[in-house]
């Protein structure tokens, strides 16, 4: 994932966080696989805002959402302490796949771009469509529509 201009703009959610100790090396810089963690908890929180009961929602349709890929790219390092803010989209809608882009600020300083794409299965794990209520959520919320 090459690093393209983002704009605070491109996104109608946004979920803060402080950064912890236990989340930081001894000079006080973020361990990379705790983006990861950040922006998983920003896109459940991204479904929370929608009034989606993850997974519970979707597992009453019979699928569920499985991570099928994750790029994160580094531009610059969190601290201990910083407040992080982190941009989240559905930038894509395909069929049976939707990709989140997550991008993490610290004050105007973008951190870390993100892409976090998820297949819609039954519970045999095969592909289904994604529901036609969660799509129609995401369509109405975004401000940037995403790419079908």
């Amino acid at each position: 994932m090459a690093a393209s201009p983002v704009s605070r703009n491109d996104f109608s959610f946004f979920h803060g966080l402080r950064v912890r100790w236990s989340e930081v090396d001894p000079q006080g810089i973020v361990f990379n696989g705790n983006y990861l963690t950040y922006a998983d908890v920003a896109t459940t929180e991204y479904y929370r805002h929608l009034g989606v009961s993850y997974p519970a929602d979707l597992l009453r349709g019979g699928g569920d959402l499985f991570a099928v890929k994750t790029t994160l790219e580094y531009l610059a390092p969190a601290r201990f302490d910083d407040w992080l803010e982190m941009g989240v989209r559905v930038s894509r809608l395909g069929r049976s796949s939707l990709t989140f882009q997550v991008s993490i600020w610290c004050d105007e300083t973008l951190l870390t771009l993100g892409e976090l794409i998820y297949a819609y299965a039954g519970e045999d794990r095969t592909s289904q469509p994604l529901p036609d209520w969660l799509r129609g959520k995401i369509n109405e919320f975004e401000r940037v529509s995403p790419q079908q």
